[in-house]
């Protein structure tokens, strides 16, 4: 498995409680996620699913959720199919939210595995600040 890793980090200022339950609740998260639809019942094992469109064309990607440690802790699974790769377990990174609470503010560190290049896990790394950006503003609202 391709291992370069990608990180992303913000500080919000919100108790953890509240950034948790942005990313569970998948109206919120959806939001967060550039508008898309996040289907999902929010169990370990579940499958969780994306749908919208980035750059004018529709996507779906997918995933499972593997953990649930409320309120410091998801890790899912992630696939795309607009990265080109066919939909192989080889292919999927596993992304996971740490949530670390210090007062009133709450530390998120996003980290994407399986990248290929460090290239591609900047990339990533750019996309997924540019989403825990919005995941602020709508914690902080």
């Amino acid at each position: 498995m391709r291992r370069e890793l990608a990180v992303a980090e913000i500080d919000i200022a919100a108790p953890a409680a509240q950034v948790w339950h942005v990313l569970t609740d998948s109206a919120l998260l959806g939001e967060v996620m550039f508008g898309s639809e996040v289907v999902t019942d929010w169990q370990v094992g579940s499958p969780i699913v994306y749908e919208g469109e980035w750059e004018g064309k529709p996507f779906e990607d997918k995933g499972e959720i593997v953990e649930l440690d409320e309120p410091r802790r998801i890790r899912l699974t992630h696939f795309s199919p607009l990265g080109g790769d066919a939909d192989l377990p080889e292919n999927y990174h596993e992304v996971q939210y740490d949530l670390a609470e210090d007062g009133a503010t709450t530390h998120v560190t996003l980290t994407q595995d399986n990248n290929t290049d460090a290239a591609a896990a900047e990339h990533s790394r750019g996309n997924w600040q540019t989403m825990l950006e919005s995941l602020k503003k709508v914690s902080e609202r």
